[in-house]
Formats: C-alpha cells, sequence, structure tokens
C-alpha cells in the first residue's frame, strides 16, 4: 500500500469525525500510513514512538492544549497550563519507562494577550521541565485569532526495550499507581463550586486537574523490574486506556469495582455533587496514574518494590483475560457492570 492511499475503498466510513469517533479515526490513519523503516521500533499505537539511534532508544512524543477544549482560563492560570503542556508529555515517556530529556514548544497566541502572562506560562513550561530533568531546546511562535493553543514535543530515552501497551497476557495481574478520579472531582469543584468543603479538601482534587504529577520515577522501577508486561499512562480515563491495552495486546480484563482506588477527598467531592465517584475513576480521564499489568507471581511483590522506591501505593484491579471475555467491569459479587467510556475528542 502506497502512503496516502485508501486502505479498504470498497469500506464505507462514516462522513464526519464525530461520527467516526477519535480512536477510529487514529486507526484509519495509521492504516493509511506506510511501514517506517527498520530504525522505527514502535510507530503509531502507543504512548510514544520509540526510534534507535545510534545505539540508543530515543522515545517520542507530543501532545496539544487548546484552550476552551483543554483548560479554561477562568479555571487556571497560564503558569498552571505551561506545567500542564509539558507534565502530559512527560507522562508519556513515564509510561514506556523511560526518562524525559529535551522539548520543543510550539505556541499560537492571541496578540492581545499581555506578554507578563506569557511569562507566567513560560515560567510553567520551566518549573515543570525542571523537575524532571527536561531542557527546552526550541519551538515556535505563531498568532492565534482566539485562544491560546500549546503544542509540546519530547524527546527521551530508554535503556534497552521501552514498556509497551501491546505485552499483555491473560492471567496477568493488573494494577495502577496512585489512585483515580482526583482530576475529574477537581474540575467539578471549579466548574460548580466547592460545596463548602474544607480548604484541604478542595486542594487535593484542584491541583491534581490544574498540574498532574507524572510517575517517572514509578514507571523506571516497574520497566526495570522486568516483571511488568505492559503500561499506558491514564489520560483519557481507566475504560478507555484499558480497552487499548486490550486491543493492542489482544486480550480481555476483568475489573473490580471494589478494588479500584479513590482518595477520600475524591469520596467527599463526589458527595457534595451527588456524584458516583467511580464515574469519574473510569471514565474522568486526567488522572495521569500509570495503568500496567505483571506477571501474576510477581504483581504484589511489583506493587511493593515501586512504593518502597518512590512512596507511591500500587494497587491490584483486576485480571487480564482471553480476548474472547472482553472487557469487563463486575460489582463483588461478580455481576458485569455498565461503565461510561472515556473522553473522545471527535465524540
Amino acid at each position: 500500500m502506497r502512503a496516502g492511499e485508501d486502505p479498504d475503498p470498497s469500506r464505507a466510513f462514516p462522513a464526519t469525525l464525530a461520527a467516526l469517533g477519535e480512536h477510529r479515526l487514529i486507526t484509519r490513519l495509521r492504516q493509511r500510513l506506510p511501514s517506517p523503516g527498520p530504525e522505527v521500533l514502535l510507530g503509531i499505537g502507543d504512548d510514544a514512538a520509540a526510534v534507535r539511534w545510534d545505539g540508543a532508544t530515543l522515545l517520542l512524543t507530543t501532545d496539544t492544549l487548546l484552550e476552551g477544549v483543554h483548560f479554561r482560563r477562568s479555571t487556571a492560570t497560564l503558569r498552571d497550563i505551561g506545567a500542564k503542556a509539558i507534565a502530559v508529555n512527560v507522562s508519556d515517556i513515564a509510561a514506556m519507562g523511560g526518562e524525559p530529556r529535551y522539548a520543543l514548544l510550539a505556541l499560537a497566541l492571541p496578540p492581545s494577550l499581555p506578554v507578563d502572562e506569557v511569562d507566567a506560562l513560560y515560567a510553567g513550561v520551566q518549573d515543570m521541565a525542571g523537575r524532571h530533568g527536561v531542557t527546552l531546546v526550541g519551538g515556535d511562535t505563531c498568532a492565534a485569532l482566539e485562544g491560546v493553543v500549546l503544542s509540546a514535543t519530547l524527546v527521551g530515552r530508554v535503556e534497552g526495550a521501552p514498556l509497551r501497551r501491546s505485552g499483555a497476557r491473560p492471567g496477568d495481574a493488573i494494577l495502577v499507581t496512585g489512585s483515580l478520579g482526583a482530576a475529574a472531582a477537581g474540575l467539578a469543584v471549579l466548574e460548580r463550586g466547592d460545596g463548602g468543603l474544607p480548604p484541604a479538601v478542595v486542594a487535593a482534587v484542584v491541583g491534581p486537574h490544574r498540574v498532574p504529577t507524572p510517575r517517572v520515577a514509578e514507571g523506571g522501577v516497574i520497566r526495570a523490574s522486568g516483571w511488568a508486561t505492559a503500561m499506558i499512562d491514564l489520560s483519557d480515563g481507566l475504560v478507555s486506556d484499558l480497552g487499548h491495552i486490550a486491543a493492542e495486546s489482544r486480550v480481555g480484563a476483568r475489573v473490580e469495582l471494589d478494588l479500584i482506588p479513590v482518595s477520600d477527598a475524591t469520596r467527599l467531592v463526589a458527595d457534595a455533587q451527588g456524584v458516583d465517584p467511580l464515574r469519574w475513576a473510569l471514565s474522568g480521564g486526567e488522572d495521569y496514574e500509570l495503568l500496567f499489568t505483571a506477571e501474576p507471581g510477581r504483581a504484589a511483590e511489583l506493587a511493593h518494590l515501586v512504593t518502597a522506591r518512590t512512596g507511591t501505593p500500587v494497587h491490584r484491579i483486576g485480571e487480564v483475560r482471553p480476548a474472547a471475555e472482553g472487557v469487563r467491569f463486575v460489582d463483588r459479587q461478580g455481576r458485569a457492570r455498565a461503565v461510561a467510556p472515556g473522553f473522545d475528542h471527535f465524540g
């Protein structure tokens, strides 16, 4: 197949992106592109691409944040937004078990934007980059008709093979770092008010929404152990991102809803908002925790190792199953429960 050639001209596709959806769009684009050269170890389909370069393995990733889609300036400062632009890319490198190194930042800015706001944005960029040993080496600037747009590209490296989404096997344990749902809870507080909750509770959810914490050290420990089989960062929500591992690994999964970690602060916010906290944990997205699978006999030891070395708790939430079983979320009686899908840009 040549580049630009329709992979299946006879197949009918929806006429609009809204009908097609983000993930089917990516699949369609992936099918249309030619196979990369032998130096490309991983292309489309993982958290980052991996390229063999002069004896090393480089990891490359990019992400875009748009005002009105990914953030609102009424609920986040430009310093926060600059930090988040780097953090979400660092998280992609972490999901491969790699080290982030160099960043490029492209900005589209309204000409009316005050210069001190641009300074604040770059302060956030530099702060997050400095935390993770990332050097900003260039980028681009242009005028935007309206709204702020940031597009960051990150280059990292990994010793040996990166940890991919495609290695999970039936019987493997499914684990996750930290807790889930806080970012969605933080957004709910910012949009609807805090309902008189204590400031500490509000801070515990608003902070992760505004500036997530990439799990770089945790990803490094997980990959270096040799016991993990697949990994992804939770950007679109547990439901969607577990689905990516299942699709790339050609497996199914069984997740026990009672085992999904949700913080006390997230539960308090959910109670105040009249929301089931599991909805945020499953489909809220933007937690940027690491979801990974591991050899069943080593899962408990790996969870303990990550916590001992990084301080981050790790929870076992389910098991990888044969593909024919699909991806299921079950209650304590083992009954399958319907869950909402995660974030889709075009859905």
